[in-house]
């Protein structure tokens, strides 16, 4: 079954359309032709639509309910995974997951939300809103691998930590806090992927690593483009114009210095062919890992501090608090 399109992909919902009626035909040499054909028009209509998204494409692309992300990536790119839950403290929270795995005959911890699939499984993942024991739980988890000296991958696809009044209550904010000061010291390889969404400082809770990567079509964002126009505007409407001033493609925070690399996508995004898309992380993800780990560990926590203190610099010259 094809995936779900989107608003602005209409020229490839009449073209999977025409494939899958052609499919229920009794097949002939005519029909695996122009069915043939008809898949060769849709990888151009495909490549050329997204040779040139807007931001707020971007956006809708990045939140696409078929887009992989870990729960999708653990099968097909890791083996003897094995979850770890809670938090030790309040409660397991399933909007986080964490895990051991082999990853090339390596062990490695892995760390992602989890948005969930249909509805029932929504509901039970939050939507990927983690909570404060979310955070906790990442954390104790990777206190775990620096123990027993695992490099860390972390996978990014949040809206935004929970904004509940019982999240408040427990603390969020200070989970975060203490996330952002710890994953800047722990002594192990940290790498980081943005799968899909990465907002505000639900992401960046467990975005602190040697290596940003983040994949093409994925979005990182300080606010989504509906707070921001709902704070600049007072105007919901206007999350097109938002998208685009908030700079939250890939292009634009490789240029900015907020992450080290794009990771390319399949014609048409991760969605339409997840299996691809997994090809291409796997392979992004050895490289950087290979390169990370090579580094000693004085070194390596030296980069990763100059990396994230040099975020949100505009120039070189600045004025010295005296002078």
């Amino acid at each position: 079954m094809p995936p779900e399109t989107l608003e602005f992909e209409e020229p490839i919902a009449v073209l999977l359309k025409e494939i899958e009626a052609l499919g229920l035909l009794p097949r002939t040499d005519a029909h695996d032709r122009e069915v043939e054909s008809l898949r060769r028009r849709l990888d151009v209509v495909r490549a050329n639509l997204y040779r040139s998204l807007t931001p707020w494409q971007r956006v809708l692309v990045a939140r696409h309910p078929s887009r992989p992300g870990l729960i999708e990536f653990i099968p097909a790119l890791f083996t003897n995974f094995f979850e770890i839950h809670g938090d030790r403290r309040f409660a397991d929270d399933h909007a986080m997951m964490t895990g051991c795995a082999d990853y090339k005959g390596q062990s490695v911890l892995l760390v992602g939300h989890i948005k969930g699939g249909d509805t029932k499984d929504k509901i039970f993942r939050n939507f990927g809103y983690a909570r404060p024991e979310g955070y906790r739980k990442a954390l104790r988890a990777m206190r775990l691998a620096e123990k027993f000296r695992r490099p860390i991958l972390v996978f990014v696809d949040t809206p935004a930590a929970y904004p509940g009044v019982e999240s408040e209550e427990r603390g969020v904010a200070e989970a975060i806090a203490v996330n952002l000061r710890d994953m800047m010291l722990l002594d192990t390889p940290i790498i980081i992927l943005v799968s899909g969404e990465g907002g505000s400082g639900g992401a960046l809770g467990i975005a602190v690593g040697d290596r940003v990567l983040m994949q093409e079509f994925a979005i990182y964002s300080v606010i989504p483009p509906e707070g921001c126009a709902a704070i600049l505007w007072r105007d919901q409407s206007k999350k097109v114009e938002a998208a685009a001033a908030l700079k939250l493609t890939a292009p634009d925070l490789l240029k900015g210095g907020l992450i080290d690399e794009i990771v390319p996508e399949p014609a048409g995004g991760a969605h339409a062919n997840p299996t691809a898309a997994a090809g291409l992380v796997d392979a992004a993800l050895e490289r950087v890992l290979a390169e990370v780990s090579a580094e000693d560990g004085d070194t390596r926590l030296a980069r990763r501090y100059e990396k994230f203190r040099a975020m949100g610099r505009l120039g070189v010259d600045f004025v010295d608090e005296g002078g």
